[in-house]
C-alpha cells in the first residue's frame, strides 16, 4: 500500500504566506466589486488601487476525500471602503454540516458568522486565538487593524465553497466599520435580504441523507 506522505509547511510572517503549497490565490480590490455598501468610494478607491491585493491565500489541498483536511494560511491587507473595513468575500461549506478552525497569526480581525436564518456572531481574532466555526455557520474575515492580518485555516477536504449564499442576500446581515473612536462596531446591513423557510430548509437537506435531519 502506497501511504499518504506527511508534509510540513513554514508560515512567513512576513509576507504571510506558507511557502511550499501547491495553491495560491489572490482577491485584488477590483475583484470585490460589489461587496461594500458605498459603491461611490469602492469606485473611487478601485480607480487607483483596483490591482492592489486585498487578500491572499496559500494552501495544502492533499485530496478532496472525507477524511482529509485542507490547510493553509490567509493574509488580509489592512485597508477601508469608506468606514466599511477590507474583508473576504466569505461562504458557507457546500457540505453545511463541515467546520473549520482558524488561528490567528498575526493583525487584528474578526470573524463575523451568520446562521442560515439570521443569527449573527462575531469573535475576535489576534496572535494566538484560535477561533472555532461550527458547521452550517455563513462566515467571513475581516481585518480591523492597521496591518496585515494573518490567519492559519483548516477545514474537511470534502467541505467545498458556497459564495453565492451571500449574494443573493445582499451581502451578510451586519457590516463591520469604523467607529470614529479607532475601533469598529457593526451596524445592520440596509439591503439585507433574509432567506425564506424554504431556503433554510432545503441548505439543512444538503445533508439530511447522511445525518438523519429531517428539512
Amino acid at each position: 500500500m502506497r501511504w499518504p506522505e506527511p508534509r510540513s509547511f513554514n508560515v512567513n510572517l512576513q509576507t504571510g504566506l506558507m511557502d511550499g503549497t501547491g495553491t495560491r490565490y489572490q482577491k485584488r480590490l477590483a475583484d470585490l466589486d460589489g461587496l461594500y455598501a458605498d459603491a461611490e468610494k469602492f469606485n473611487a478607491l478601485a480607480a487607483g488601487h483596483g490591482d492592489d491585493i486585498v487578500y491572499d491565500v496559500t494552501d495544502h489541498r492533499p485530496s478532496d476525500r472525507p477524511g482529509d483536511l485542507i490547510t493553509g494560511v490567509t493574509r488580509m491587507s489592512p485597508g477601508k471602503v469608506g468606514a466599511e473595513y477590507f474583508m473576504t468575500r466569505g461562504h458557507i461549506h457546500a457540505n453545511i454540516d463541515r467546520p473549520e478552525l482558524y488561528f490567528g497569526l498575526k493583525g487584528d480581525g474578526l470573524m463575523l458568522m451568520e446562521s442560515p436564518d439570521g443569527e449573527t456572531r462575531i469573535v475576535e481574532i489576534h496572535a494566538n486565538t484560535a477561533c472555532y466555526v461550527p458547521p452550517r455557520w455563513i462566515h467571513r474575515s475581516v481585518n480591523v487593524g492597521t496591518q496585515d492580518f494573518v490567519m492559519l485555516f483548516c477545514y474537511p477536504a470534502d467541505s467545498g465553497q458556497d459564495y453565492a449564499i451571500i449574494e443573493r442576500s445582499n451581502g451578510m446581515r451586519l457590516r463591520i466599520v469604523d467607529d470614529g473612536q479607532g475601533g469598529w462596531r457593526s451596524e445592520a446591513n440596509p439591503a439585507y435580504s433574509e432567506r425564506s423557510a424554504a431556503d433554510v430548509e432545503a441548505l439543512i437537506a444538503r445533508t439530511s441523507r447522511t445525518e438523519g435531519v429531517t428539512p
